[in-house]
């Protein structure tokens, strides 16, 4: 295998066309120079230059091996290069998962930021229930995720909280409590209400049920959806009302209301938590760069 060393003194000597300016300007001797060209012409099998007492030319050989030698030093500075960012975390490929963040205003402009400083960073956005995330995360098939508490075991994933909001009643518009500035939990145990499945995402559900339990009762799910968007739509649509994150309630239609609920019950009852978690087996420079960025724009407004 050629040495890039003997490359570089054979460019330096094609470029110059003289041994003794070459070897000025490779910061060594002459005599060792032209063993080396004789070296790499043996490697190679055929002479790249002509000598003569009065000259020196490249061969054709030469000429053509000039450009592939310039190439080989380019491509090999380019993936040094490129090596260096990737280990930096400037450049490579990142997978997040999450669920619906539209809501998030801060951890949008968060993305948005990391984004714009980070244009060699590929991105595969995958939008997940917080079950499906967990597995991902576990596998190795995504590096990031945005998702509600798991409520399962977890021992290689890690967790932060990065924002935190009440939790809200979803009425149908026309409902006999759409008045009420704000609503009993207690109430409501007579009401249909719609709900997202249990393996889906666990500690989310398991929350709701915690909440309605404090009140009093165990809700009557007469239905259920994967999306919490969905279950906004079955809302409006009379099926029944729902618990959900109060950052739904920005924006929506007139066929809705959404209440403040009041209930005797732990803090950690009466809030939903958005969770960044990641793998803290694997190694990710770009993942770990996204993390800072994440903790800089939206931890503060957790506490």
């Amino acid at each position: 295998m050629i040495e890039t060393r003997l490359l570089q003194q054979f460019i330096a000597v094609a470029e110059e066309l003289h041994f003794n300016r070459a070897a000025v300007r490779l910061h060594m001797a002459q005599p060792p120079l032209s063993q080396a060209i004789r070296r790499l012409e043996s490697e190679i099998g055929f002479p790249l230059f002509e000598r003569t007492n009065r000259s020196v030319l490249l061969t054709p050989a030469g000429t053509a091996f000039l450009q592939t030698a310039r190439c080989i030093l380019q491509s090999l500075d380019e993936g040094v290069t490129h090596t260096r960012r990737v280990a930096e975390g400037l450049e490579g490929h990142l997978t997040m998962t999450f669920i619906n963040i539209v809501s998030y205003a801060p951890l949008l402009r968060a993305l948005r930021g990391f984004r714009l400083a980070s244009p060699g960073v590929a991105f595969t956005m995958k939008e997940a229930t917080t079950h499906e995330q967990v597995e991902a995360l576990e596998s190795g098939a995504a590096d990031i995720g945005f998702m509600r508490t798991p409520g399962t075991t977890t021992p290689h994933l890690r967790f932060e909280t990065i924002l935190r909001e009440p939790i809200c009643v979803a009425l149908p518009a026309g409902h006999r409590f759409e008045d009420h500035a704000s609503i009993e939990l207690a109430l409501l145990k007579d009401e249909a209400f719609v709900a997202s499945p249990r393996p889906l995402g666990q500690g989310f559900h398991d929350q709701l049920i915690g909440l309605c339990q404090a009140a009093g009762f165990l809700p009557n799910i007469v239905q259920q959806a994967r999306q919490l968007q969905t279950l906004i739509a079955l809302v409006a649509s009379g099926f029944g009302i729902a618990l959900i994150p109060a950052s739904l309630a920005i924006g929506m239609h007139e066929d809705i209301v959404f209440r403040p609920i009041i209930v005797d019950a732990p803090e950690e009852l009466l809030h939903l938590d958005l969770l960044m978690a990641w793998n803290a087996n694997q190694d990710s420079p770009i993942r770990d760069r996204l993390i800072e960025a994440v903790r800089g724009a939206v931890l503060p407004l957790t506490h």
